[in-house]
């Protein structure tokens, strides 16, 4: 299997990894239905991202305290991804290298970030390193993923869609996004 995703891989391409968090898989805050069951996809990616030399970045939801998208603030969301706790760690299992590069997102007071290109410096990073392709993975498909895919396709990225590395809040909601970011021309691996 990683040979195959090698094989896949080209110059110009990144892989992309979305808020795989301990408070977004089973036993956190805000748990996905079997989240965790994206760890051994996307740790197959991060080996032959590294093999074929391409780079891989991680982004995590780094709210403060009373961040304004948890419910105690009108928000929709139980609070979660707390800095500097336990919640917020990368999942304990996820193999992210020593040369991953992390996205911090989430941190602003005044609003949430659903998408790693919000307000990161992303785009820039991305086009000075020549990357013209992602590959993306992670937590959750019909929210941070979404809204990341749509995003990168906005920029102009091309996308794939790791399809058995992500998950999503709700089935409908997942059926609904994937439409969504096929319809945005985003790939989804394996179709």
């Amino acid at each position: 299997m990683s040979s195959q995703i090698e094989d896949a891989f080209q110059p110009g391409d990144a892989l992309t990894i979305v808020d795989v968090q301990n408070d977004f898989c089973p036993g956190g805050a805000l748990p996905i239905a079997a989240g965790q069951e994206v760890v051994p996809v996307l740790n197959r990616y991060i080996r032959a991202a590294l093999t074929k030399g391409l780079p891989v970045y991680a982004s995590r939801d780094w709210h403060p305290r009373d961040h304004i998208s948890f419910k105690q603030r009108g928000g929709p969301w139980p609070p979660h991804c707390i800095q500097d706790t336990e919640g917020a760690q990368f999942h304990p299992e996820l193999q992210l290298p020593e040369s991953v590069i992390k996205i911090t997102k989430g941190v602003r007071f005044d609003l949430d970030q659903n998408s790693i290109f919000h307000e990161t410096g992303l785009e820039h990073e991305l086009r000075s390193k020549g990357i013209v392709r992602l590959w993306i993975g992670g937590l959750a498909e019909d929210v941070c993923v979404l809204a990341s895919v749509l995003d990168a396709r906005r920029c102009g990225f091309e996308v794939v869609l790791i399809a058995n590395g992500t998950k999503p809040v709700s089935a409908e909601g997942g059926k609904r996004a994937r439409q969504q970011m096929h319809e945005a021309g985003a790939r989804i691996e394996p179709d």
